[in-house]
C-alpha cells in the first residue's frame, strides 16, 4: 500500500526504537529488519504519530520547519515500506 500523509500511522507494535546520538535504530522483531532514523526530530515525529489523525497533523504539531516536511514525509514513507510504521 502506498504511503499517504493524510492518513494516520503509528509505530508497529513489534518495533523497538533504540536511541542513538544520530537519532535511533528501529528493530522489527517479526521481519528482523533494522532501520535507521537519522535525525532526533524524526524520532520525535515517529513517536508522536499515534497521537495525531494524520502525518500532516503530526508535522503541523511538531517544531519541524515546514520547508523540511517533504524530506520527513519521504523518510516516513520509507519507514512505512519497511513496516516500521503501520497505517491505522
Amino acid at each position: 500500500m502506498e504511503f499517504d500523509p493524510d492518513r494516520a500511522y503509528h509505530l508497529h507494535p513489534k518495533v523497538a526504537l533504540r536511541p542513538e546520538p544520530f537519532g535511533a535504530l528501529a528493530y522489527h522483531y517479526e521481519n528482523r529488519r533494522l532501520s535507521m532514523l537519522r535525525a532526533p526530530e524524526l524520532v520525535e515525529l515517529v513517536e508522536s504519530l499515534g497521537d495525531h489523525l494524520s502525518v500532516r497533523d503530526a508535522l503541523a504539531s511538531s517544531s519541524i520547519d515546514q520547508r523540511r516536511w517533504p524530506s520527513f514525509e519521504r523518510a516516513l514513507a520509507s519507514l512505512a515500506a519497511s513496516e516500521v510504521l503501520v497505517m491505522v
